[in-house]
């Protein structure tokens, strides 16, 4: 999901001003959507980037 941070902002970028340029077409409101989905992908994304830091790792292994 951290890789394609860069792919869902474009995705709202065009659908934004595609959804809320005030052109009156048949895919206005499918652009809409796909904008408040991409912004939300792209919010969870940059989230999970600073979160989750690839050094780190996800489980310890214990010792008996």
């Amino acid at each position: 999901m951290k890789r394609f941070t860069i792919h869902f902002l474009a995705l709202a970028l065009i659908s934004g001003i595609y959804g809320f340029g005030g052109w009156n077409l048949y895919g206005t409101e499918a652009a809409r959507v796909l904008f408040l989905i991409g912004a939300d992908l792209f919010v969870v994304s940059v989230f999970a980037r600073f979160l989750f830091n690839d050094k780190q790792p996800i489980a310890q292994q214990v010792e008996a």
